[in-house]
């Protein structure tokens, strides 16, 4: 998706016609020169399919989308990871980081390498169950993956707002934060948890959340609303 436009004209006729047009010189006396390219296959990868033209996306053949890890696959890169950096870990231990990896490799890769520095420090150097459930609250991450901004952004909702609708620029200031911070960090994960809603009027909060935080649920939650569903 951060392909400039320059880019995606040149290759264009490279997808097309295995070839590629190449302009020599400027003004009257610029050439341009075909150089034949050998058959290959193009393979993508984006976050952002949307921000990627209508004519280089529709000459993908084949358009596939990738899920998050589950928590035990997830467990296995983490095994593996520790097995690089030479840090015994059990299999309790892995499964603890990886249900508040956000079902990203890079989150869980990161968490490895802090609960390898707290269990050197406050422990043997082993990363089991209960050093990586003390490595995670003293980074103040919950048994979910929601660090203090996540929880921040559904305490304000709930005890400023009445649980919603409130706009994003709103809640941003009234939490010192950004809007693009919110919109890009916070929300994706929240949505995918069922915890918050996008609506016309603003964002909202589930049930899901006002149970997560502890806090009273209100009447209007009846017993058949759960929110939406969990990514777990």
């Amino acid at each position: 998706h951060r392909l400039s436009r320059q880019v995606e004209e040149v290759l264009y006729p490279a997808l097309e016609d295995f070839a590629l047009d190449i302009m020599i010189g400027k003004g009257p006396s610029a050439q341009s020169i075909r150089i034949n390219l050998p058959r290959f296959t193009l393979v993508g990868a984006t976050t952002r399919a949307g921000q990627l033209t209508g004519p280089l996306r529709d000459r993908f053949g084949i358009l596939l989308k990738l899920e998050l890890y589950s928590p035990r696959e997830l467990g296995h890169i983490i095994s593996r990871s520790a097995g690089i950096l030479g840090v015994p870990i059990t299999e309790e231990g892995a499964l603890e980081l990886a249900r508040c990896a956000r079902g990203t490799p890079r989150i869980a890769n990161r968490l490895l390498k802090r609960v390898r520095d707290f269990a050197t420090v406050q422990g043997d150097g082993t990363i089991d169950e209960e050093t990586a459930i003390a490595a995670r609250r003293w980074m103040d991450i919950d048994e979910l993956g929601l660090d203090e901004l996540d929880r921040s952004v559904l305490r304000a909702i709930i005890e400023m707002y009445g649980g919603g609708p409130v706009g994003l620029d709103t809640l941003a200031a009234a939490l010192g934060e950004e809007s693009v911070t919110l919109e890009d960090i916070c929300e994706p994960y929240l949505m995918q948890m069922g915890m918050l809603t996008r609506t016309p009027r603003g964002r909202c909060v589930t049930r899901l959340a006002y149970e997560h935080l502890h806090m009273a649920v209100p009447r209007r939650f009846d017993d058949t609303d759960n929110g939406q569903q969990s990514m777990f």
